[in-house]
């Protein structure tokens, strides 16, 4: 049974926590402060934080890491090993060198492929095949340490970012065990990423959320699914004298359907938007402020408004946005 210090904030994370505390002794949870959330900003704490106290495990949330005092009050820990997963602080020597296993991080993508912060959604924004998790040494460059250990799973066309969120943090957990097994007997060695690989997932944006109709079906409805549930994707629609946010919740691409490109129109009790290439069919949709309906719900909707297809798309100015 090893020593662990566990560090993690998100609900990604708790799946991995759990596992690590069912075979060894957890004896630190690191985790991000408490947020305040709501209308009374009431302080909640991180997903990982509550279920560390679940378990009766002690909890530690530090400002920075580098702060006077911190690396000692970690070495009085006397950890095996730290598992690191998605903490959202950056871990440097000395706290790299403490431990006698090192440091290792669950990371949710096919390492070289999508270091950095959203590898999820980047997975999907691309139409990549297949994602996973890996385990992997942590080195002061960000998430470029040699993997240990990689678990794949296919990307099919219903997954949202959010399925594959939950369906990966189920590996992290399944992975971190046989990882933490290997160091321990010697067996895991590392193996260098292949630096040519390399790309790279940027922080998603809410400016993310609208939906261009410039850009061919395909793309718009990796879109949809990339980034559900956060930011969400949006059309920009003129719904009688003025511009309204309508939120896309859930689409498909209809290659073999074409009408007016950067308009809303109606096919056979469908809703489309025309596109460059083939048309976007919009399956789940929602005005702001009101209830999420189908294709049927939404023409309905129209009708009870007096308004009908086509309707014109644009993009808004970053001022009209909300």
């Amino acid at each position: 049974m090893l020593r662990v210090v566990f560090m993690g904030t998100p609900e990604f994370a708790v799946p991995p926590l759990e596992a690590v505390a069912s075979k060894h002794q957890v004896v630190g949870v690191y985790t991000q402060a408490d947020k305040p959330v709501g209308r009374g900003l009431e302080l909640r704490p991180t997903p990982v934080k509550a279920k560390a106290l679940e378990l009766g495990l002690p909890v530690f949330q530090p400002e920075k890491l580098t702060d006077e005092g911190e690396l000692e009050k970690l070495e009085r820990l006397r950890p095996d090993v730290l598992v690191v997963v998605a903490y959202g602080k950056i871990l440097r020597n000395p706290f790299l060198a403490l431990p006698r296993l090192g440091c290792v991080n669950i990371h949710s993508s096919l390492l070289p492929r999508w270091r950095g912060a959203a590898p999820i959604q980047w997975a999907i924004l691309a139409g990549d095949a297949e994602s996973g998790v890996t385990a992997m040494r942590i080195v002061e460059k960000l998430d470029a340490g040699d993997i240990l250990m990689q678990a794949r799973t296919p990307v099919s066309e219903d997954d949202t970012a959010g399925s594959l969120h939950d369906r990966l943090a189920r590996m992290g957990a399944e992975l971190i065990l046989p990882t933490l097994e290997g160091l321990e007997s010697g067996s895991l060695r590392g193996v260098a990423q292949d630096e040519a690989q390399v790309t790279y997932a940027s922080k998603l944006t809410k400016e993310m959320e609208w939906l261009d109709p410039k850009e061919p079906a395909r793309a718009l409805a990796l879109r949809v699914r990339g980034l559900s549930p956060w930011p969400g994707t949006s059309l920009w629609v003129r719904a009688g004298a003025q511009f309204q946010r309508l939120k896309v919740r859930k689409a498909r691409v209809r290659p073999d359907v074409s009408g007016p490109e950067g308009k809303l129109f109606e096919r056979a009790g469908m809703v489309l938007l025309g596109t460059p290439a083939g048309a976007l069919e919009l399956l789940s949709m929602q005005w702001e402020g009101k209830k999420e309906v189908d294709a049927g719900g939404f023409l309905n909707g129209l009708r009870g408004r007096g308004l009908g297809l086509p309707l014109e798309i644009s993009v808004p100015d970053p001022s009209s946005s909300g």
